[in-house]
């Protein structure tokens, strides 16, 4: 095999999570010389997927410093050894880093359609959700069911029907919201909460429902209309198009993680030169604009263009950041993902939303909504009888103590102890603050295709190219295109 050295690449991609690999798989009918290189010895990067010996290894590697940007400050707890009466063995668990739903309406569903890897990937249903009430004086706590449409609004009891009228009027007119910019954009600075009440008379706790709605990580108070409208259009246009009951799906086995390795295998099937445990350490430009980069082995090779990670070398005063906890749980949770709608399937992910202000510590409450994302065991990701949960919110010193109250707080709220919980991997997840898509968003950001369609084009430069829009493997089946990619 020829050395890297030799050949004049048409790009250079350093790292293989979600974008990059898209672009790999945008690029993979281009007959352009590519190479793809990444300083981890597993695909995905920010988006990769571990058994729970990868974890292991991955939280010493933070630990280390060692080639771990985007991530920091990992912990992880076991109740013990794998392969035991509880934890099962090591690959009987995917655990996604960067958990992220897709919206049934996303434009990534239609463009893994077009470039026919979808026939690699299989896809689980989002479906229920629920928002923590913490509110009731004689009750405890407990998980409320965010109503799912007309019906479920109409059938529920705890909505008085003055309430049920203005909740109607918003949600009519959010779906369409762009129709009617005289409602809204006088208002597009102002907060979601001011906006829900003046103009449409909703009282608070239906507005902290639809707040839920917006997968915002931000307080209420800084939660804008002009960002939340197109985010709760996205949600309540997309219930219904793939199916009854949900509006959302998960690729089975990982995520965005299996996403990232189906498209780089398509890019390898398609001529693509794939290096793991080789990054990028410098690179300079010629005058012809061609650049020269040094790898981490040592090789140096020349290519027309160069395609950095973002995630690498920000600043540290340029970044946001989420702290995070995936918990391992003996349960099935099974109630939470029981839809109410006839014929809907039994969802394989439920959302749970802690609003601001209803977990506490002993000298702190969460001012920011926390996010749980719990996955069954129909997404692959842990053995049957177990769940596996997502927790998120906006990073703090004290966002550890809070992520774990809400964990015991579901359990406790679906009648189970918590001494459920029989692993448990805490870190902290940071993202460049400028730019279109944040990753740390719980939904994909089709903006994010925006970046790869402009990356692609920069290595194409057709204009009249069709993008992610392709035949067929002639004379290869799916088992082929399923190969090893590593160089």
């Amino acid at each position: 095999m020829e050395s890297l050295s030799e050949t004049l690449w048409d790009v250079v991609i350093e790292g293989t999570g979600l974008r990059q690999s898209l672009l790999a798989l945008a690029l993979s009918r281009s007959d352009k010389k590519i190479l793809h290189v990444d300083q981890h010895d597993y695909y995905g990067s920010a988006e990769a997927a571990f058994g729970l010996q990868e974890a292991d290894e991955w939280v010493g590697n933070v630990a280390a410093d060692s080639l771990t940007l985007p991530f920091r400050n990992a912990s992880l707890w076991k109740a013990g050894v794998y392969g035991d009466e509880r934890l099962s063995f090591s690959r009987a668990y995917a655990l996604s880093l960067s958990p992220q739903i897709v919206y049934s309406t996303s434009q990534l569903l239609a463009q893994l359609v077009s470039s026919k890897v979808y026939k690699q990937l299989e896809f689980q249903a989002v479906g229920t959700w629920w928002i923590y009430d913490s509110s009731a004086i004689d009750a405890s706590p407990s998980l409320r069911r965010i109503p799912n449409g007309r019906e479920d609004i109409f059938e529920d009891k705890s909505i008085d029907l003055r309430a049920k009228r203005s909740l109607m009027k918003f949600l009519k007119f959010v779906v369409d919201y762009q129709s009617s910019p005289e409602t809204w954009e006088p208002h597009a600075t102002s907060s979601l909460p001011d906006f829900l009440s003046t103009q449409f008379k909703l009282p608070p706790h239906l507005q902290t429902v639809i707040i839920a709605l917006a997968l915002s990580l931000e307080t209420p108070d800084n939660t804008t209309v002009s960002y939340s409208l197109p985010r709760i259009a996205r949600h309540l246009t997309s219930i219904g198009v793939l199916g009854p009951g949900f509006g959302a799906v998960l690729p089975k086995w990982g995520g965005g993680a299996e996403i990232a390795q189906v498209a780089c295998r398509a890019g390898a099937v398609g001529g693509g030169v794939y290096v793991l445990g080789t990054g990028v350490k410098d690179a300079s430009t010629d005058a012809d604009g061609s650049s020269d980069v040094t790898l981490s082995n040592g090789e140096v090779v020349k290519t027309k263009l160069l395609l950095r990670d973002v995630s690498s070398g920000v600043p540290s005063d340029a970044v946001i950041a989420v702290s995070r906890i995936i918990a391992v749980v003996s349960t099935s949770l099974l109630p939470l993902f029981e839809s109410t709608i006839e014929g809907a399937p039994l969802s394989a992910v439920s959302v749970v939303v802690f609003p601001p202000n209803t977990l506490s510590t002993s000298d702190t409450a969460n001012t920011h909504p926390i996010y749980i994302m719990a996955h069954s065991n129909e997404t692959g990701e842990c053995p049957g009888g177990q769940s596996v949960l997502y927790a998120t919110t906006l990073y703090s010193s004290n966002r550890k103590a809070l992520l774990k109250i809400a964990i015991d707080s579901l359990l406790l709220s679906t009648q189970n102890a918590a001494d459920a919980v029989l692993y448990s991997l805490h870190y902290e997840q940071t993202a460049p603050s400028f730019g279109i898509a944040n990753p740390l968003d719980l939904a994909f950001d089709d903006r994010m295709l925006e970046d790869v369609k402009c990356d692609w084009k920069k290595v194409v430069g057709e204009v009249d190219a069709k993008f992610m829009r392709f035949e067929d493997w002639a004379g290869m089946n799916n088992e082929q295109v399923d190969g090893d990619c590593d160089y």
